[in-house]
């Protein structure tokens, strides 16, 4: 990404001052320190234009966040600064650098980044495809079967645990956390409590308290592997404090946790809706109105919008369900209700109906 900006700042000021460090490069080990840090770009700046100023791995320079709120001081420099999980959380950022950073959230491939990526064309064997192996950019470099493409998201989910959670937040109950993964790998997308968790683990003889549950759940979270959703009152306007939905930042790597099975269609593309929601920007929720569950609530630029997902449409209990619940909801802000397949109907009582694809790609 970085490369990308560098590429389309020379495009549009081809004489720019583009200074780069890459931590993981040996030839910047001689930057250690925050004072080494900028006695290099010093030397390397300009008096008259601008510097852009893209650093790689920041967190691996000694205090680095003096030198940033020093450079931050000159309007003439642009910076951009990246920082891997294990030692720098965007949380950590935010303290460090006192609300002066623009925060990048990079998620994994959207479908239609996929589809571009595998330069392949929208279908329901690619949409299959992305269920089954997720959005990790690599994947291009791989042949797409599952002895292949699952021992390498395995190899990444191991990377993540060990390195960004178990390592970071120093836990010795290894066992314990990754019996908690898979429980939440295997209940994607359903309703729980830190308590409710605990308990089924307890039933399974893995005794974790529910204050362990909510401590691993946030550290989990923390490090991108998981999304904790909270749940809203629709009525009350208000956030319940207990009961989250968990969601997996790729599901690739949630399939290579606890495998991919045809039955998890309905949790994947829950999953699914929900990453693109956060992908193109949404603030997502779970909601209630009276006592029916509403999947999403989705708030953008102070619009909202209402979100039920069914994998099929095809009994009329489970039409009267599904629209019957976002028909509770007064007000006037759009109402979607999305399916695995495309129906012959696009809309129910106002609500609209669309299939999967069509969310995805438009």
């Amino acid at each position: 990404m970085l490369f990308q900006l560098i590429q389309l700042i020379q495009q549009q000021e081809p004489e720019a001052n583009i200074i780069y460090i890459n931590k993981e490069d040996i030839s910047f080990d001689h930057i250690r320190t925050a004072s080494e840090l900028n006695a290099y770009i010093l030397h390397h700046s300009s008096k008259q234009q601008t510097n852009h100023i893209f650093i790689d791995e920041i967190q691996e320079i000694a205090g680095f966040e003096k030198t940033v709120r020093s450079l931050l001081l000159n309007e003439k420099n642009d910076l951009y600064i990246t920082g891997s999980n294990a030692k720098l959380l965007s949380g950590d950022l935010a303290t460090l650098l006192a609300g002066r950073t623009i925060e990048i959230s990079v998620y994994s491939l959207s479908y239609n980044e996929f589809l571009t990526f595998h330069k392949q064309t929208d279908s329901d064997h690619s949409l299959l495809t992305y269920f089954r192996y997720g959005g990790l950019p690599y994947l291009i470099h791989l042949k797409l079967t599952d002895e292949i493409v699952f021992e390498y998201l395995k190899n990444i989910y191991t990377t993540i645990v060990y390195r960004d959670v178990v390592s970071r937040y120093n836990i010795r109950s290894t066992h314990f956390l990754e019996q908690l993964i898979r429980f939440l790998a295997d209940h994607t997308g359903s309703l729980f409590s830190a308590k409710s968790i605990s308990d089924f683990l307890k039933s399974q003889q893995v005794n974790m308290a529910h204050n362990q549950v909510q401590t691993f759940t946030d550290y989990l979270a923390n490090a991108f592997l998981i999304h904790k959703v909270s749940r809203y009152d629709l009525e009350g306007k208000r956030i319940f404090e207990s009961g989250e939905k968990y969601y997996f930042e790729n599901c690739g790597i949630r399939n290579a946790i606890v495998g991919y099975k045809p039955n998890d269609d309905a949790k994947l593309l829950e999953n699914i809706v929900f990453n693109q929601l956060l992908y193109k920007g949404y603030e997502v929720k779970t909601g209630k109105v009276e006592t029916q569950e509403i999947d999403f609530v989705a708030t953008k630029n102070n619009e909202t919008v209402y979100l039920q997902v069914a994998l099929r449409l095809e009994r009329d209990k489970t039409i009267e369900r599904e629209f019957g619940n976002l028909l509770k909801i007064k007000d006037n802000y759009p109402k979607l209700v999305i399916t695995m397949h495309d129906q012959t109907k696009n809309s129910y009582k106002g609500i609209e109906l669309i299939s999967v694809r069509k969310f995805l790609t438009e």
